[in-house]
């Protein structure tokens, strides 16, 4: 179990650093000059792909188990902690509102960003029948 946590928090720590490269550049470089969705598309399947490798790398990083339990708590916790941390910087980084930070998810580059994390939380669960 405590081998599952331990790899979840490095999973979502060494994404969130990926993440927020990936965001810095896409608002500073790409949104301005081909829009917001199409910089949120452009920018989501090369974090999943990132998201894709470090889970591998934090599975055998930690040697979690195969079962489908550990590989479930290690997303959750990856999740959980990828949730808690993004409303703290969008809270209390950028001084965003917390109902504007939850209402984004109700447009376009929001939704496609939360489904993006939703596929980063299951990915080491379905890494578990690849192998």
């Amino acid at each position: 179990m405590f081998a599952a946590i331990k790899a979840g928090l490095f999973y979502f720590g060494t994404v969130f650093v990926a993440g927020f490269i990936l965001g810095i550049i896409r608002v500073l470089a790409t949104a301005p000059r081909i829009g917001e969705i199409a910089s949120v598309l452009l920018e989501t399947p090369i974090i999943l792909a990132v998201s894709w490798c470090l889970s591998d790398w934090a599975i055998r990083k930690f040697n979690v188990s195969r079962a489908a339990s550990q590989r479930a708590l290690m997303g959750a916790v990856a999740f959980a902690a990828l949730m808690f941390v993004e409303v703290g910087v969008s809270v209390f980084a950028f001084g965003r509102p917390i109902e504007d930070h939850f209402a984004a998810y109700r447009f376009p580059p929001g939704i496609i960003g939360l489904l993006a994390q939703i596929a980063f939380a299951f990915f080491p669960l379905i890494q578990r029948s690849q192998r």
